[in-house]
């Protein structure tokens, strides 16, 4: 896969490494020369010095040729542009966005761009869940924010710990899919009893997965 990175930080430094690991072919794009030349002694990518809300650096970095485009620069009216460009100019399918006011979310979706995040609207969520961040790994607003897929840990105290999926009132609108044991992963059923140490990857909607959360982990 071809991705093109505008944006610069550490953010895009372990973004890249984590691409890279996955075989993906990286073009960088950065308007700072000296983070250029440090990111070109770390990374196995193309570095470009320039800025990626011009066309002409886009056209050069090979923007029409790319799978995807990600713009991840604090600024949004840049992260617009760079996505707006993509999809107009060369006709690239999958344009995601880092928005910095979360408030811009929708904004962005209206105006073409494949997918907008916003970490401030994601841990924000997890501190209203009132629950330890060790019991989540992940959380991944999918189908423009309006599905959440979220990896939970059991641990001991948790409430329906030992006790089979059928006997639990999961809220309305949310399903545990996977349930992982000892590296190996499970597709439960009614039957399946879960136990401390389990990770379970659960799907709801925004509104109902504080709830969820609560109820598997205990929280308050």
């Amino acid at each position: 896969m071809n991705v093109l990175i505008v944006g610069g930080g550490k953010v895009v430094y372990f973004l890249c490494r984590a691409f890279i690991s996955k075989g993906y072919s990286l073009t960088i794009v950065n308007r700072d020369s000296a983070e250029c030349a440090w990111l070109a002694r770390r990374l196995k990518a193309v570095i470009v010095h320039g800025d990626g809300t011009d066309l002409q650096i886009l056209e050069e970095c090979g923007a029409e040729r790319c799978d995807a485009i990600l713009a991840v620069t604090g600024h949004d009216q840049d992260n617009l542009a760079i996505c707006q460009q993509a999809r107009i100019r060369f006709n690239v399918q999958r344009t995601l966005a880092m928005v910095n006011d979360p408030d811009n979310e929708e904004v962005f979706r209206k105006l073409g761009v494949s997918a907008a995040f916003s970490t401030t609207r994601i841990i924000t969520s997890l501190i209203e869940q009132r629950t330890g961040f060790e019991d989540i790994i992940n959380l991944v607003p999918l189908e423009e924010g309006k599905v959440n897929l979220t990896e939970v840990v059991l641990r001991d105290i948790s409430p329906v710990a030992g006790r089979a999926l059928s006997d639990i009132a999961l809220p309305e609108n949310s399903l545990i899919a996977i349930v992982t044991r000892n590296g190996s992963p499970i597709i439960p059923r009614g039957g399946t009893v879960l136990a401390a140490g389990d990770r379970l990857v659960v799907i709801t909607l925004p509104e109902n997965m504080g709830r969820v959360i609560k109820l598997l982990t205990g929280g308050r």
